[in-house]
């Protein structure tokens, strides 16, 4: 059975279980901790990070990119059909998610309004460029559940959490983004793709006093003089 090394809440990681769960391949998972990271976890992984995929046969796969592209080579894809250039499209597409989960992290820990407003300001440009792109949907390419969904899912799983946590909702100037946002949500595949905990760690982690959405998204906050910590709660 192919086994899954994570961490709980790497955005990289996300991708490749909501992917699993979407095609509804049988896994195992097995969580680290990024700050004390175990010697057989650095034998087997080339980057000394998550996600790690370990297929049936014993192979170490690394980097989400590689991981979700052998996936859609061992089983059938959840949009049967498509050209060679609609599956380049599809990359690209995902592509722009997937460049922009470090970005989603870093602008989540920021400790004032001023530094969320700097951070946030290419994930907005992320937001903006799949919002002139949607269609109709409700997923993006339409009423099939395709892989350019499941890349954007971290960003737009954790948006939902964020907003329901602090009221702050990065996309609010994005109908056609939060449309899509909901579809995913309902489609349950963002909750299964996570441990049960999820939402705590995620909540302890970036919403905490030290953050600027952890204290609410107070738009009348002075700029804090403290600096969010610099840590291991996002991945590559």
């Amino acid at each position: 059975m192919i086994r899954i090394i994570s961490f709980k809440i790497c955005p990289f990681v996300q991708r490749v279980t909501a992917l699993l769960e979407a095609k509804g391949l049988p896994y195992e998972i097995s969580y680290i901790s990024l700050s004390d990271k175990p010697q057989w976890f650095l034998d087997i992984s080339p980057t000394g990070q998550v996600p790690l995929l370990v297929t049936a046969g014993g192979t170490a796969l690394f980097e989400s990119d590689a991981i979700t592209e052998y996936l859609d080579e061992i089983s059938a894809p959840l949009q049967p059909g498509l050209s060679p250039e609609q599956r380049a499209l599809n990359r690209a597409w995902s592509y722009q998610a997937s460049k922009h989960y470090l970005v989603q992290c870093s602008a989540m820990q920021s400790a004032d309004r001023a530094t969320w407003a700097e951070r946030s300001a290419k994930l907005a440009k992320a937001f903006e460029k799949a919002e002139a792109q949607l269609d109709s949907g409700p997923f993006f390419a339409g009423r099939a559940l395709g892989n350019v969904d499941i890349a954007w899912l971290p960003l737009l799983h954790r948006a939902a959490i964020v907003a329901e946590h602090s009221g702050h909702d990065m996309l609010a100037a994005y109908p056609k983004v939060k449309a899509w946002q909901q579809a995913l949500l309902a489609s349950a595949v963002p909750q299964k793709s996570v441990p049960a905990d999820f939402e705590q760690k995620f909540a302890d982690f970036y919403l905490a006093d030290r953050t600027w959405l952890g204290r609410g998204a107070n738009l009348n906050e002075a700029p804090a003089e403290q600096k969010a910590a610099a840590s291991s709660g996002c991945c590559g």
